[in-house]
């Protein structure tokens, strides 16, 4: 397991997890990913291995559809650092391009088929 810490850019928003080694990425081509365009973590984190550090007034969330995943980012600088799956609630998936030493340009990326689900 590695210990992975990041922030959002201005650095209002901060959160650390332990995962498996990040080799890849994973992108989605639903609505809002498409829009976004950020890599994230290919597989999810359980809320018990997250640790989320900010103000309530700076992390703000964005749901749509049926409203069960939620996509956060930070209200100062509105950048996009995680969000809580709709397939599986109570775990994460981490924007790559927000966590310390991982340079998601020099990974390989699968694609989820988002824009197809129901």
């Amino acid at each position: 397991m590695t210990h992975y810490q990041g922030s959002c850019h201005c650095g209002a928003v901060k959160f650390s997890f332990e995962s498996e080694n990040i080799t890849k990425g994973l992108r989605c081509n639903c609505s809002l990913c498409s829009r976004k365009g950020a890599m994230m973590t290919p597989f999810v984190v359980a809320a018990e291995l997250f640790k989320i550090d900010a103000d309530k007034d700076v992390l703000g969330h964005y749901q749509f559809g049926a409203k069960t995943a939620k996509h956060y980012f930070c209200k100062r600088c509105g950048i996009y650092t995680f969000h809580e799956t709709a397939r599986k609630p109570g775990h994460y998936r981490i924007n790559l391009g927000c966590i310390d030493g991982v340079d998601p340009f020099a990974l390989e990326a699968e694609v989820f088929d988002g824009k197809h689900l129901l």
